[in-house]
């Protein structure tokens, strides 16, 4: 199965290849971030939105969730911040005459980064059956529209209700109130795609999906790991944390098959050291590790832990064990058990390796576990991070200040929303008091994640789709699948702030819903309003847009999921909500959040307080852990080692610098040494050579399956570059259409991006 790449506005053969770097930031971050901003915005506009960003009385970022902390500086921001700000507060527009000029399917055919460059959506358009342009619509007609071909469903399940994780608390706790008061929990998102497996192996193992660190905890901890991340690029302010960290004493464990920039030396822009000096190396040990390999690593200095306590009393806190742990026999006669040919194998690390690593380990009495997509996209994703939970374990390391799980989110509410209700799977205690707060009975039966959405528009059984945010079928995967999917739709909706692919790929109708940006003013009835986000740590804090709406059409999220349910309900809403005081004013949305979601007593004054709050969790707070067994659990967790048959090679997909999730900033990846392209894969040269492969050639991306299907992404270039022997790494989206729809992690169902088999063909 393949597909014609996307026109692309760059020449291919312009695409130049230099060195990798060795440290991230610095200068070239500065300047590059300022030049994307003053193109975009002007060097007036620049400078009164960026000194506004993350700031107590300013806007929440719309990038990555790191958090902020109370010590901010001025310019509280890093490059790919400054770019997503950029390109949501810029002066370009799209108008009608745009969408007259380009048909649908000539906007299917232009790139990801050209169509993220046109500018802000500036009013609502339809692409009515039959037509091939977009073609203006009012507000009422839209909402008439979508309300009218919803309420003709056979059931509330044909239809989804897709949410990107910019969508802030109000909009997300309003539009899973909407769908649930059509009758339905389809509610798929994002996070099913990145962090699902973290979130089921947190909730068996300490009872709550989320991460038990706050930002203290980093500059407390003795030794952090950081295993399958690469924040240089994807969570760069990140790397400030780290380096104070580093003067706190910390030592840091990279895990990666890719050495990254980010990870080697820091220079931090902030200090005079990162402009004139060397900056600050940040990984005392760098582990190259096979993709895959990250459960064997875990598993051997478990076991090794287990051994050391004959010499090392201490090795393993079994005070903390009895009190607060269950299943620890069961894990232990498991983990002794351990083949190490297995593990070296699996790891592609060698013994001497992995016990010096150890030898940290045991020096460490306080331990941070930092992870990313590199571990939540694999089939074995969550046995994986339960046992770096078990890791955490055996050393008394969860409830602990200075140690703890944190697994590191990318959008800036990915979180927030699903504390706000956006899940397929809601926990009964929350619909209890979703009853009981709106006087009406929500479903209690499943709804369908991201994958299983993409089936049911496949095979038929759901036929209208509304995208809040995001770019649905560019961040999904098997795209060709998808894209026929979404085209079996009666109609597709997307609410969204600019131009992507999946406005070019549409049901028999299709609408485009522009919404305000976190950067922009929201004056509803009551008067100017703000919204407000959960970090990464769970710490929830106000954002207020102050730049004037890029076009007086935009409605904020919040205003369309009202007028949406309204037009849809009438006056005969399930729920007992009033939509109109929602949209009227956000304070009665948080009242409704108060008293249904813990935590948020108190919502509207505890929002108000400089800086916001931290939400409760009870394994970091009380060492209490509201699992099935009343304890923190051990896991036995088998190990599959991942074997590739003579030839082939083990492919991650991996972001550029130059990108954030599916927006392509622009055609460079200054820290891999890439400039001018993205159709790259990056080999190791020695099996470049095993291959008798050339540094340079072209060559089409197969996949392959146990099914025996075979996937291709024709036209890339080899790099030869020092990733882990065996494996591979390449951009998606571009690489998405080799992963299958039902090529899924055990438990959460997140697609296996990073474990995909392939082998590279000479061009088709």
């Amino acid at each position: 199965m393949s597909r014609k790449a996307p026109k692309d506005d760059f020449d291919d053969d312009a695409l130049e290849v230099s060195k990798p770097k060795t440290w991230a930031a610095g200068v070239p971050g500065v300047t590059a971030a300022l030049r994307d901003s003053y193109d975009q915005m002007g060097v007036r506009r620049t400078a009164l939105t960026l000194l506004r960003v993350n700031q107590k009385r300013g806007f929440d970022c719309p990038g990555c969730a790191w958090p902020e902390g109370d010590r901010r500086h001025v310019a509280e921001f890093c490059e790919n911040g400054a770019k997503a700000v950029a390109e949501e507060a810029t002066t370009r527009r799209i108008t009608r005459e745009f969408f007259a000029r380009h048909t649908v399917a000539e906007l299917g055919e232009r790139s990801d980064h050209w169509l993220g460059q046109q500018g802000r959506l500036t009013e609502p358009m339809i692409r009515r059956a039959g037509s091939e342009h977009y073609e203006p619509v009012s507000w009422d007609e839209a909402f008439g529209l979508l309300g009218s071909e919803l309420n003709a469903l056979d059931s509330p399940d044909e239809a989804l209700f897709y949410t990107s994780g910019r969508t802030s608390n109000e909009a997300a706790f309003a539009y899973q109130l909407f769908a649930r008061a059509f009758g339905t929990n389809n509610l798929p998102d994002c996070s099913n795609m990145c962090h699902e497996s973290s979130g089921s192996a947190l909730n068996e193992t300490i009872g709550v999906g989320k991460g038990s660190v706050l930002l203290d905890d980093l500059y407390r901890a003795d030794l952090i790991f950081v295993v399958g991340q690469n924040p240089g690029t994807n969570h760069p302010r990140m790397l400030s944390a780290l380096e104070r960290a580093k003067k706190e004493g910390a030592r840091i464990v990279a895990v990666n098959p890719l050495p990254e920039a980010g990870l080697m030396r820091f220079k931090n822009p902030q200090r005079p050291s990162g402009v004139a000096g060397r900056g600050t190396g940040l990984a005392d040990r760098f582990l190259q590790i096979r993709l895959n390999g990250d459960l064997a690593l875990f598993q051997a200095l478990n076991r090794m832990l287990l051994e050391a306590e004959a010499e090392t009393p201490g090795a393993v806190d079994r005070a903390f064990l009895a009190e607060h742990a269950h299943g620890v026999a069961a894990f232990e006669e498991h983990i002794k058990a351990l083949d190490w040919d297995e593990v070296l194998e699996a790891t592609g690390l060698t013994r001497g390796e992995i016990a010096a690593t150890l030898g940290d380990v045991l020096a460490a009495e306080r331990i941070v576990v930092c992870w990313a997509m590199g571990l939540t996209q694999h089939r074995n994703s969550v046995p994986t991070i339960r046992e770096v939970v078990n890791f955490l374990l055996l050393r008394g390391n969860i409830g602990r200040p200075g140690a703890g799980v944190c697994p590191v989110r990318g959008h800036s509410n990915v979180q927030g929303d699903r504390t706000m209700g956006i899940y397929e799977k809601p926990a009964p205690a929350f619909l209890d008091a979703l009853a009981e707060e709106f006087s009406f009975e929500p479903p209690r039966r499943h709804g369908l994640d991201t994958v299983d959405a993409i089936r049911a528009m496949r095979d038929g059984t759901a036929k209208v789709f509304l995208g809040m945010g995001g770019n649905f079928v560019r961040a999904t995967p098997d795209s060709a699948v998808t894209e026929a999917a979404m085209r079996r739709c009666r109609l597709t909706a997307h609410v969204s702030t600019k131009l992507n692919r999946s406005h070019a790929v549409t049901g028999e109708q299709a609408l485009i819903l522009p919404a305000l940006g976190r950067t922009e003013r929201d004056e509803q009835a009551a008067g100017p309003q703000f919204v407000s986000v959960e970090d990464s740590m769970g710490m929830v804090h106000a954002s207020r847009g102050r730049l004037a709406p890029a076009s007086p059409h935009l409605r904020s999220e919040v205003a369309i999921v009202c007028g949406l349910a309204r037009a849809t309900f009438g006056d005969a809403s399930p729920a007992d909500a009033d939509w109109t005081a929602m949209e009227r004013d956000y304070d009665v949305i948080r009242d409704h959040v108060s008293r249904v979601v813990p935590g948020f007593d108190g919502y509207n004054e505890r929002i108000r307080a400089s800086g916001g709050f931290t939400l409760p969790h009870a394994p970091r707070d009380e060492r209490r852990f509201p699992t099935a067994t009343g304890k923190a659990n051990l896991t036995v967790n088998a190990l599959e080692v991942l074997r590739v048959p003579e030839g082939r090679l083990l492919l991650q997909t991996v972001r550029s610098h130059d990108q954030y999730n599916t927006t392509v900033y622009g055609m460079d990846d200054r820290y891999r040494g890439v400039k001018a392209g993205r159709r790259v894969v990056f080999v190791n040269p020695s099996d470049l050579e095993a291959l008798g492969l050339a540094d340079g050639a072209t060559v089409d991306l197969v996949s392959e399956w146990s099914d025996g299907a075979e996937r291709r992404a024709p036209g890339f270039r080899i790099i030869a570059y020092p990733t882990a022997r065996g494996c591979a790494a390449a951009y998606f989206p571009e690489t998405n259409v080799l992963v299958p729809l039902d090529s899924t992690a055990e438990v959460s169902n997140t697609p296996t991006s990073k474990s995909v088999v392939v082998r590279l063909d000479p061009p088709a």
